[in-house]
């Protein structure tokens, strides 16, 4: 006599961890990501020695419409404007500049006092309105 199962054996997969590995993926490939391009996210992290300090001075250089260079609040003329940077950023490492331009100037104003920046390697940063 021939005994028969009720049930059939029927092949699964079960896919329960499957959700946590891919998770587990999509972090790893989201970490990676961000590693790869370091300048992503920029910190300047403090050093825990008491003998650096920091130097941060905020420097504006501002061109009104008429071509006045200003730094803060002092008129200088263009000619001057390369020494009197040299001046400023004699023993600073970090040389950032927020350029300040008037929106009728032409962008050949523009371009020369970033010229100037790159000669010198300062970074200047452009200030805008909302």
């Amino acid at each position: 006599m021939k005994i028969r199962r009720k049930s059939r054996f029927a092949p699964e997969v079960f896919t329960h961890s499957l959700n946590d590995i891919m998770f587990f993926l999509l972090l790893f490939f989201l970490i990676i990501s961000t590693m790869s391009n370091p300048n992503v996210i920029k910190l300047m992290l403090p050093k825990a020695s008491a003998t650096q300090q920091m130097y941060k001075k905020q420097i504006t250089l501002s061109v009104d419409e008429n071509k006045g260079y200003f730094i803060d609040k002092e008129q200088i003329p263009f000619d001057r404007l390369e020494a009197e940077l040299q001046g400023i950023f004699a023993n600073v490492e970090e040389r950032t500049i927020v350029l300040r331009v008037d929106k009728n100037l032409a962008v050949q104003d523009l371009v020369d006092v970033l010229e100037l920046g790159a000669k010198n390697d300062i970074k200047m940063v452009m200030a805008t309105a909302k």
